[in-house]
């Protein structure tokens, strides 16, 4: 799938992908400097858009770990899948709402995310975020990019220590939530 048609793609979706534009490369290694990927053995994407974080990961993780990226929309999907057909990626077409479903008991070292929770449910919020921190190891980080300092209070009911940071260098400028 063309960059062309992901932004189409993209603009027919907007209420489930809450962007208007894809993350940049800035703030993509903005969020990734805030974990230690080289060093991690499980991570969780949600929202695996067009692979801008994912190869973000995939260019800094182990190649013994485990990548599982969450993906609602099925042309993203099928352009990650054809993207990153390593054996240690597995891209999944579903709501980041099963998570449970796919760790199996398993515990994340980092979640990473860039989710339109002001877009979607309280119900389905809730839901992500009490499965994403239960599925946190004991040191482990949710990473969220999002473009609105607010969500800050949304993520407190569910991790005690939250920094915020911010970047310009993406469009629109954004917010990393670093949740521990």
């Amino acid at each position: 799938m063309s960059k062309s048609d992901l932004l189409l793609e993209l603009y027919s979706n907007l209420n489930t992908t809450g962007a208007l534009t894809f993350s940049s490369k800035a703030l993509v290694n903005k969020m990734l400097s805030y974990s230690d990927i080289k060093h991690a053995e499980l991570i969780v994407e949600l929202g695996g858009g067009d692979g801008s974080i994912t190869q973000g990961i995939i260019d800094r993780m182990s190649p013994t770990a485990e990548l599982l990226v969450f993906e609602i929309n099925r042309s993203f999907c099928d352009a990650m899948e054809k993207q990153f057909p390593m054996a240690n990626v597995r891209i999944i077409c579903d709501s980041a709402e099963k998570l449970d479903h796919y760790l199996l008991g398993r515990k994340a070292d980092y979640v990473l995310s860039s989710l339109p929770f002001s877009l979607i449910t309280k119900e389905a919020t809730d839901q992500i975020l009490k499965q994403t921190k239960n599925s946190l190891s004991e040191k482990g980080k949710f990473i969220q990019i999002c473009y609105s300092y607010l969500l800050k209070k949304l993520f407190a009911k569910y991790f005690s220590h939250i920094e915020a940071k911010f970047t310009m260098r993406n469009l629109p400028p954004a917010f990393v939530m670093v949740c521990q």
